[in-house]
């Protein structure tokens, strides 16, 4: 039973696949920034099977060889450690840019010292593929597409800068030292909570529904459901055909669209009404999963699967 590393273990993606890859019987390494922070680590000690199979190792993505530990003498290594901030203070070079580019940079390095290592997947964003001039025009939008870093500059967009400056890098070193790297990019991810609080992307979900952050993004994304981008890590590590980047995606839609469908079914929230004056980030646009249907993965959950999943678990939870 081959033995996985999963980057960045209390965030979204990464708890739920270590959680997955527990069931399935793997053993599993786990990197945090603070192992010995248990209101923040204390839920992946929880889940079956970490008692036996789960090890959580201190990494830091800005400190070179910190995942040499973590990396050596596993088989496959799960990159899915970045931060993902919704809102941006003055310092986002720190806070985003480095973590995420120096971040890959310093876990490919370390993949690349342990010979064991057969496979890489990454966890890239459907933001180093959406963000250019001519998206209406090259659509529907597939792996070959790439974001226009200079489109993402001018509109502040430094998420999908980070993230598609970060991919290229890592396509780079794995050319150049010859790792076996597939690449997964998910667009907005949805679904029920796991860790105790939530990760920034439902927290953002969270205060839309709420009322409480003065108005909602004027974004047109496309969302999946986190088992569907779970499924997809797995084939791509699992699967010998999955290869190059992998788009993980259901449906595109404004958040006034998703406001809306929120609000028929649970109109009792108060919900954001005052959408955000941001530019660049609503182009119209659709995804193409052809790539990863043809490799057997099933129909992509829908946004009332995703979101009816993910509003229940936060009234579970008491945060609604």
């Amino acid at each position: 039973m081959p033995e996985y590393c999963v980057t960045g273990g209390t965030g979204f993606i990464a708890a739920y696949l270590i959680k997955s890859l527990l069931d399935k019987g793997h053993t599993v390494r786990a990197t945090v920034r603070d192992p010995g922070d248990s209101e923040k680590v204390g839920f992946l000690r929880e889940f079956n099977g970490a008692k036996e199979r789960l090890k959580i190792l201190k990494a830091d993505l800005l400190v070179e060889g910190s995942f040499d530990e973590a990396i050596q003498g596993v088989d496959g290594v799960f990159h899915t450690a970045s931060p993902v901030i919704v809102s941006y203070d003055d310092n986002v070079q720190a806070t985003l840019i480095d973590p995420c580019i120096k971040g890959t940079l310093n876990v490919l390095s370390s993949c690349t010292k342990a010979t064991s290592v057969k496979r890489v997947v990454l966890t890239s964003s459907c933001s180093s593929i959406r963000y250019r001039y001519d998206v209406q025009q090259v659509c529907p939008l597939n792996e070959s597409h790439w974001s226009d870093t200079d489109y993402c500059k001018r509109y502040n967009l430094w998420y999908a800068y980070a993230k598609t400056i970060g991919e290229t890098e890592a396509w780079r070193i794995a050319k150049e030292s010859g790792i076996d790297l597939v690449v997964v990019n998910p667009s907005f991810v949805v679904g029920p909570l796991l860790a105790p609080q939530p990760t920034s992307t439902l927290h953002l979900i969270l205060s839309i529904v709420k009322g409480s952050l003065g108005q909602y993004p004027n974004t047109t994304v496309g969302f999946v459901h986190i088992d569907d981008v779970i499924a997809a890590h797995i084939l791509a590590m699992e699967d010998s055909r999955a290869s190059g980047r992998l788009v993980c995606s259901s449906s595109v839609a404004h958040w006034s669209e998703i406001i809306e469908m929120l609000r028929a079914k649970y109109p009792s929230y108060p919900y954001e009404n005052k959408c955000s004056s941001q530019e660049g980030d609503n182009n119209p646009h659709s995804m193409d999963t052809t790539k990863i249907t043809q490799l057997g993965f099933p129909p992509f959950r829908t946004l009332e699967q995703m979101f009816d999943d993910c509003i229940k678990s936060f009234q579970d939870k008491g945060f609604l």
